[in-house]
């Protein structure tokens, strides 16, 4: 998982839990279930419109709220590759690190990169690239890594102590 290219769908500020995965889903345990309704909240027909690989880009505070899992979730089952935002809120930043959805802070993206656009995320480089030139971001640790590309913190745990 070292570059995520992907057409930019795009979200402005403190979007919350509540609106990436209504609270009436949560019995659903179910993470392709879940998908079905990711981004419901800002728009019923959000989940026919999300391709695999999309990448969200946002706003400041992106994942507020509450602090289930389920956002996290529901976006990596729905074939997000990356979000990248302006700030995030501490607790969904590393759920979605748990889920295996890279989590991408780039304050200048949301006002440089436009809906639609199709864009290249280096991870291990620090780099976004887009039409109109390539942003810097910090690259995410090596342990961050090994997590993302095991697909998640559970089937990371499981390689580690030799049970995958």
């Amino acid at each position: 998982m070292g570059i995520i290219k992907g057409r930019v769908i795009k979200l402005g500020d403190n979007i919350d839990t509540d609106v990436i995965y209504p609270g009436k889903y949560l019995p659903i345990i179910e993470a392709s279930e879940m998908a079905a309704h990711a981004l419901e909240g800002i728009d019923p027909s959000f989940p026919e419109r999300i391709g695999r690989g999309d990448i969200i880009v946002a706003g400041s505070n992106f994942g507020c709220g509450s602090s289930r899992e389920q956002a996290a979730t529901c976006l990596a089952a729905a074939g997000i590759g990356a979000v990248v935002a302006k700030s995030f809120s501490r607790i969904f930043y590393r759920n979605a690190i748990n889920q295996g959805l890279p989590p991408i802070e780039c304050a200048q993206a949301a006002d440089m990169i436009e809906e639609g656009e199709e864009v290249e995320v280096d991870l291990a480089g620090g780099q976004l690239r887009y039409s109109g030139g390539s942003l810097s971001f910090a690259a995410l640790p090596e342990f961050v890594m090994e997590i993302l590309n095991d697909g998640g913190l559970i089937a990371h745990t499981k390689k580690v102590m030799g049970k995958a």
